[in-house]
């Protein structure tokens, strides 16, 4: 079995990938609506790139169902 390997991506790409903007992606955070970033330093923090892909496939299913 292989392991799925894990791909951090940093807040640019996070924007670039939803189109959203950095206060949306905050708001989203506090409200629960938006995976929440991982901390990778003092005062660095990433998104696993599988988090965003299943926020954007939820949303593309969401959209469809409407």
């Amino acid at each position: 079995m292989q392991q799925q390997s894990i791909k951090l991506i940093k807040l640019p790409c996070v924007k670039d990938a939803t189109k959203l903007s950095r206060s949306s992606i905050y708001d989203g955070i506090k409200k629960g609506t938006f995976p929440a970033p991982i901390s990778i330093g003092i005062r660095a923090v990433a998104w696993l790139e599988s988090d965003i892909e299943m926020w954007l496939d939820s949303r593309i299913k969401a959209s469809k169902a409407a």
